[in-house]
């Protein structure tokens, strides 16, 4: 199993990952933080918004992956005008990200803050995941706009759902 964790610094959703896939499977981790290395995760720092990281990452990554995971988020400055759409131009780059990497059949699970953008965001997953859940982490607290995204069944035909 092959798997990317974007937005991966201080490493915990990497340390998972490459337990799970074991000696056998792959994890490239990337973020503008540095972090401790990971035994079984290559890692490529630097800002995914740049397009020579992003372009790093695609040959890294390879177009054989299994799950990306995204836990990326913008610097929050309170202000959810702000906020908001940035946090969803993160998640917008991700999917595009997985749809260049991910083999058919694979999952995405992205983290998103629910408001402005959220139902056209789901909306979009639909499009090329077979399945789509949200889920709110126990850690999270009650009044936090927090969850995840699960998307799996990739397949990327241009589907188009409710239009």
């Amino acid at each position: 199993m092959a798997v990317v964790d974007l937005g991966a610094a201080p490493g915990g959703w990497s340390q998972v990952a490459s337990r799970v896939v074991g000696p056998e499977g792959f994890v490239l981790a990337t973020d503008t933080s540095m972090f401790d290395s990971i035994d079984g995760v290559e890692i490529i720092l630097g800002d995914f918004n740049e397009e020579t990281v992003f372009d790093s990452l695609l040959v890294a990554a390879g177009k054989n992956i299994d799950v990306v995971l995204s836990d990326l988020s913008p610097n929050l400055t309170g202000v959810r005008e702000i906020d908001q759409p940035q946090c969803f131009h993160l998640a917008d780059q991700a999917l595009d990200f997985s749809r260049r990497v991910l083999k058919p059949g694979g999952a995405f699970i992205v983290k998103v803050f629910q408001g402005s953008g959220f139902d056209e965001f789901v909306l979009d997953l639909r499009r090329v995941f077979n399945a789509v859940t949200i889920k709110k982490p126990k850690a999270s607290r009650s009044r936090s706009r927090e969850v995840y995204a699960v998307a799996t069944g990739f397949d990327d035909h241009g589907r188009r759902v409710n239009e």
